[in-house]
């Protein structure tokens, strides 16, 4: 059996950015929109689809993406159900992710340009260079 979820899409609000108990690993929650190919009349044109992202990816995802940001998502479909204090079951289902890919050039965490960071300020993060003369 496989499940590998891939999606395109912009996020909807900047990443929520949490630990564990433990205070140790970085745990990132947004919501990415992604366009439908068909589209009826009256009926929505994307899909509002929340992702969970662990460890370094989320927290490169707290410092270099925000709101309205271009993102590829690979991941897993995952399912969870709880009940609430009433006894009323809730379920989410939720993409956990393994990759988090910045697809467009966005401002930092500061709202400031790229242009003007060395690389030294991104840590062990190195955005991808842009190539004016594309081979295609």
């Amino acid at each position: 059996m496989l499940n590998r979820v891939a999606l395109v899409g912009r996020l909807t609000r900047d990443p929520e950015i949490r630990y564990t108990a433990d205070n140790q690993t970085p745990i990132a929650k947004f919501t990415i929109a992604v366009d439908r190919t068909f589209k009826r009349e009256g009926q929505p044109s994307a899909d509002f689809l929340p992702i969970v992202v662990f460890g370094k990816s989320a927290d490169n995802c707290g410092k270099y993406i925000r709101k309205g940001r271009l993102v590829a998502v690979s991941g897993r479909l995952q399912t969870r159900s709880w009940d609430d204090q009433d006894g009323k079951r809730h379920y989410a289902t939720e993409v956990i992710a393994d990759e988090v890919d910045f697809l467009d050039r966005g401002s930092d965490a500061r709202g400031q340009g790229n242009e003007g960071r060395s690389d030294s300020d991104y840590g062990d993060f190195h955005p991808a260079e842009e190539e004016d003369d594309l081979p295609f």
